[in-house]
Parts: C-alpha cells; structure tokens; sequence
C-alpha cells in the first residue's frame, strides 16, 4: 500500500498525542475546505490525506478506549465531503472539533 505520509506512516505517527494526531487530521480538513469550492483535484488531495491519517489514527492501539469517537468522527468528514446528508455536517462546521485538538497539541 502506497501512503500519502510515507514518514508518518512508517512510525512517527504513533510517537505522537491524540491531540497531535486529531490536530494534524485538522489541518487537512481545513484544506479540503479551502479548496472544495475552489480546485477539485486539490480538494480531493485533502480528502484522501485526511483519510489515512484517520486510518492511521485508528491503528494506533494506545487509543482502543476512543475508536468510536475517532470513528464517528471520519464518519461525519465523509459525510461533509458528500453534501452532509446523513448528519448535516459540512466542512466549516468541523473545524472547531479538529481546532480543540490542534490547541491542546500546542500546550
């Protein structure tokens, strides 16, 4: 399997916090909102990054105690990026879950 992020997948992506994580899955939701409207191919880039990072989010054995939480967040992602007709998500409106991550990474 090719990764998208070779380095984080080779391991360095399980040196690092949830916060870490969530946040930098953030930083990639927040790219795919800049460029849905704007670049499909740049928009569908962010989509895919996001994704594995998720993927690699739930791979990490050392959050077993949040998967349902990582899941359903990657859930409701997937839904804003098709319209958000399951739950009404849009891209926008997951910013704020992702940038509470990104600041306690920060601390």
């Amino acid at each position: 399997m090719a990764f998208l992020h070779q380095t984080l997948a080779s391991g360095r992506w399980h040196t690092m916090t949830l916060a870490e994580q969530m946040g930098n899955i953030g930083s990639e939701v927040h790219r795919a909102r800049m460029a849905e409207q704007v670049n499909e191919e740049r928009f569908l880039r962010a989509c895919d990054r996001a994704l594995e990072l998720f993927d690699l989010t739930l791979a990490d054995l050392r959050w077993r105690g949040r998967l349902h939480e990582i899941n359903r967040a990657r859930e409701v992602f997937c839904d804003a990026t098709m319209g958000g007709k399951a739950y009404g998500s849009t891209l926008e409106s997951l910013e704020p879950y992702f940038d509470h991550f990104a600041l306690a990474a920060r601390r």
